[in-house]
């Protein structure tokens, strides 16, 4: 494979949310010779979040805000940004990584920093994209203090759906909680600790089937029940969906540690089991997925390819010596 000089890096960063823009900004203040590639506009999930209020610094801004301020604050420092959709990342005999897009370019690097997050499930039903950000949302930790005094509804049966159906009764009046089925695969403990909220109501073997409202938002989500196949109508302020998150792993050739979710494990400077492959962010194995974990996981990344090119260079130079 022939590759323009042009397009040899010490770093690929794969991804332009929060944790790729900030890798570029410390990539270039370590003066790497680094890319980032980007399959929309620099932001990620940043843009498709109205306001955010639990960024340090920022009492309350806009998603595309932050997502223009980072953006700028990596060029500042010379990151170089381009738009194209990533297909494969493979490590080669040699070492290197050949990063393949779908306009037909191969970018090579020693060290590739993955940071291209994951994608929540969704329902795809009506109403879904059309109130996105408006009453439907893939975040409670994010999103809950907007639904103060509200009925919310949650949608899923995992770990993800009872925790954070939890969680959301700090914000709402009530809370809904609808399975599709009759039994729940989130842990026994948290089904207790929130099947004894007050707050919070059940509904099995029902499904959504449309998310409804008008042009101030939700104003209420429609239910089918999965054995009869019924219709009502369950007025909220707010869906929350937490039907399943894809982290985006498939890009990688070969085998990487992962958990049981896909999310890659990395050692504490973000490495993970193949060498020179770095990973931040929502695609990382960790506790919480915030901006603040996404940018720390970044920081440490890059400064530690920083750190890995050196030893390559060093291990280069005894060999031939």
């Amino acid at each position: 494979m022939t590759v323009n000089d042009k397009h040899q890096y010490d770093v690929i960063i794969v991804g332009a949310g929060p944790a790729g823009l900030c890798a570029a900004m410390y990539a270039g203040r370590g003066l790497l010779k680094s890319i980032t590639i980007e399959r929309g506009a620099p932001g990620g999930e940043l843009l498709n979040t109205d306001l955010i209020e639990d960024y340090p610094g920022f009492e309350s801004i806009k998603g595309w805000e932050l997502a223009q301020k980072m953006t700028e604050h990596a060029k500042k420092f010379g990151a170089e940004i381009v738009t194209d959709t990533v297909e494969r990342i493979r490590r080669s005999a040699d070492g290197w990584f050949d990063v393949e897009t779908a306009r037909g370019e191969t970018y090579r690097s020693q060290a590739v920093i993955l940071t291209a997050g994951g994608t929540p499930v969704k329902l795809g039903v009506p109403g879904e994209r059309e109130y996105a950000g408006r009453g439907v949302s893939y975040c409670a930790v994010c999103d809950g203090a907007f639904f103060k005094g509200e009925h919310l509804a949650v949608v899923g049966g995992g770990d993800a759906a009872v925790e954070e159906a939890d969680y959301l009764t700090r914000y709402a009046s009530k809370v809904t909680l609808i399975h599709r089925r009759d039994e729940f695969r989130a842990s026994k403990l948290l089904q207790e600790r929130a099947f004894e909220n007050p707050k919070i109501s059940v509904i099995r073997n029902t499904i959504v089937p449309e998310i409804a409202g008008n042009e101030k938002g939700v104003t209420h989500a429609v239910l089918e029940d999965s054995t009869t196949g019924r219709r009502s109508d369950l007025p909220v302020g707010g869906v929350f969906i937490f039907a399943g998150f894809k982290p985006n792993t498939q890009l990688v050739e070969g085998h990487v540690d992962h958990d049981a979710g896909g999310y890659l494990i990395t050692d504490s400077k973000m490495m993970t089991s193949m060498a020179g492959l770095f990973a931040a962010g929502d695609v990382r194995s960790q506790v919480t997925r915030q901006i603040t974990t996404a940018v720390g996981d970044a920081t440490t990344a890059a400064i530690a390819v920083e750190k890995y090119l050196k030893s390559l260079r060093e291990t280069d130079g005894k060999v031939r010596a």
